[in-house]
C-alpha cells in the first residue's frame, strides 16, 4: 500500500520572529540557509588497539542560520536588533520560526530556533557595472533547533505556544548570561 506523500516545494517560506515589542514580525527573506543539526564525534583509540578507532557521539551542533533578503530603505526592527547587538553588545534572544508553506500558504513543514540572536550582518558589494539588488545577509547563532510538530503549530504564524517561559537573557552591562529558571527541552 502507497503512502500519499506530498513533496514541498523549497521556494514557498516564511520567517517570523518573536518576542518583539509589536509582538510577531514576519519578514521576507530570499534564502535561508543553515538548516542542519550534526552529532559531534570523539575518536578515542583503545589501549594497544590499532586496528580501529573508538567513535563515541559527544554531543549535537548547530550551525548559524543565515537569511538573505533585498535592502531596502525603510527602517526594520530585525536590522535594528542586529546593530544593538553587534555594535552596541545590547542582547535581546527570540524564537525564530522557518516555515515551509503550502499553496495555500499554510506551514507544512516548520523548523524553530530556539534563543536566536544576531552575530553577523552582511551588505553584498556594491558594483557600478552591475544591474542587481543589495542584498543584506543576517547570521544568527541559537541554543538549539528542531522540527515543530504539528500539535504545537496549530494555528498559521502563532507563535505564543511556542515560546519558552523564562527565556534567558543576556546582559549588555556585565556580559554575563543570566539563565532564569526552565525546564531543559533536550
Amino acid at each position: 500500500m502507497a503512502g500519499n506523500y506530498q513533496y514541498v516545494p523549497g521556494f514557498y517560506f516564511k520567517v517570523t520572529f518573536s518576542g518583539f515589542e509589536e509582538n510577531e514580525i514576519e519578514a521576507k527573506f530570499r534564502d535561508v540557509s543553515g538548516i542542519q543539526a550534526e552529532l559531534e564525534i570523539e575518536e578515542i583509540r583503545g589501549g594497544g588497539e590499532n586496528s580501529y578507532v573508538h567513535r563515541l557521539p559527544k554531543g549535537a551542533k548547530f550551525p548559524n542560520l543565515v537569511l538573505k533578503r533585498a535592502l531596502h530603505a525603510l527602517p526594520s526592527h530585525i536590522v535594528k536588533w542586529a546593530k544593538d547587538a553587534i555594535h552596541n553588545f545590547d542582547f535581546r534572544v527570540h524564537l525564530v520560526i522557518v516555515s515551509l508553506l503550502d499553496e495555500k500558504g499554510e506551514p507544512v513543514k516548520s523548523w524553530k530556533f530556539v534563543d536566536a540572536y544576531p552575530v553577523k550582518i552582511h551588505i553584498s558589494d556594491l558594483n557600478a557595472t552591475e544591474n542587481s539588488l543589495v542584498i543584506e545577509t543576517l547570521e544568527l547563532a541559537y541554543k538549539y533547533s528542531e522540527p515543530v510538530s504539528y500539535k504545537d503549530f496549530e494555528k498559521k504564524g502563532n507563535l505564543k505556544d511556542l515560546e519558552e517561559k523564562g527565556s534567558p537573557t543576556i546582559s549588555s552591562i556585565s556580559g554575563d548570561y543570566v539563565e532564569q529558571e526552565k525546564d531543559n527541552p533536550l
